[in-house]
């Protein structure tokens, strides 16, 4: 079974997440800059996408 999730949902639940708490660190900071990128869609969409679909295939791999 397959479940997909849209990039925007995810990463604009993270950051919602990340505000409520007032996180700070890097991890938050990285959540906050995908969630901007994926929701104006800019120029460099394509090489963002593909290492964020990498990393993706890559822990699926791992979790398999």
């Amino acid at each position: 079974m397959t479940f997909t999730i849209s990039a925007v949902l995810l990463f604009g639940g993270f950051s919602f997440i990340a505000l409520k708490t007032k996180s700070a660190g890097a991890g938050a900071a990285i959540v906050l800059f995908l969630f901007g990128f994926f929701a104006a869609g800019t120029g460099a969409y394509e090489p963002i996408t593909n290492v964020v679909k990498s990393t993706a295939e890559a822990l699926a791999d791992i979790a398999n």
